[in-house]
């Protein structure tokens, strides 16, 4: 059996986050889900996975139930396989982030960077005066990562705060283009660098995972494979499995 895989998140105002918790642990558990989702007051951000007709049905009521009651009508979605289950149990956690940055000045909701599709990242990056930043970890892009990227060489994405104030200039880096692996670290870091000064920031809509279901291997700038947190460890092209190579 092959399972299917859902990658999601939405940064939308939750007030009511801590009522969602066991109404969509009710409804994970209904459908035989595992993988793990984070609520909190800025959105949501999960990966789950089960059957097609399962996955299907839990990402229609996160769009159209009564849960959420239209809010998450901006969904950031990814499917993709595995031929195993990759996720041991089902985890929902209650957080002060979806996803951990640490500061107050990072708000999507309010604003975020200009988002590039897959289809137009070659051209971006290409382009003369264009700074090229991995927001990931550091054994993340060991794994893989675009031709000319600079690699921040943090541990974690907190970090990224840090290598901004050592390493960049809104007066000289004027045009900045930012990558992660499905998009959700991009909008804190944008909303981050605008906050900071810098006039013109971009980010890969949908991240790594996006561009590798989009663009041709022939025609791609990504090098070696995408690290996901779960047991299929990597993604290539297509967003097929590759196990890597630590």
């Amino acid at each position: 059996m092959a399972y299917k895989v859902a990658a999601f998140y939405q940064f939308a105002p939750l007030p009511d986050f801590r009522d969602l918790h066991q109404p969509l642990r009710t409804l994970c558990g209904d459908l035989a889900l595992r993988g793990s989702v984070l609520l909190a007051h800025e959105g949501i951000n999960g990966t789950l996975a089960g059957s097609a007709v399962a996955t299907d049905e839990f990402v229609a009521t996160l769009r159209h139930g009564d849960l959420f009651r239209g809010r998450l009508d901006h969904l950031e979605l990814k499917f993709s396989a595995a031929l195993a289950m990759p996720f041991g149990r089902l985890k929902i956690r209650l957080k002060k982030e979806i996803v951990t940055f640490g500061d107050a000045a990072a708000d999507p909701t309010r604003q975020v960077g200009i988002y590039v599709e897959p289809k137009d990242w070659n051209d971006l990056i290409a382009s003369p005066g264009t700074v090229l930043i991995d927001t990931r970890n550091a054994f993340e892009v060991a794994i893989g990562t675009f031709e000319g990227a600079i690699d921040p060489a943090i541990a974690s994405f907190g970090q990224f705060k840090e290598f901004t104030a050592r390493h960049l200039d809104p007066a000289r880096d004027r045009k900045i283009a930012m990558f992660c692996t499905g998009g959700i670290r991009c909008e804190k870091a944008s909303s981050y660098l605008l906050s900071r000064g810098f006039a013109e920031v971009y980010h890969l809509k949908g991240g790594i995972l996006n561009y590798l279901e989009q663009v041709a291997e022939a025609e791609s700038r990504w090098r070696g494979e995408c690290f996901v947190f779960d047991e299929r460890v990597a993604l290539g092209h297509g967003l097929r499995e590759r196990p890597a190579e630590y």
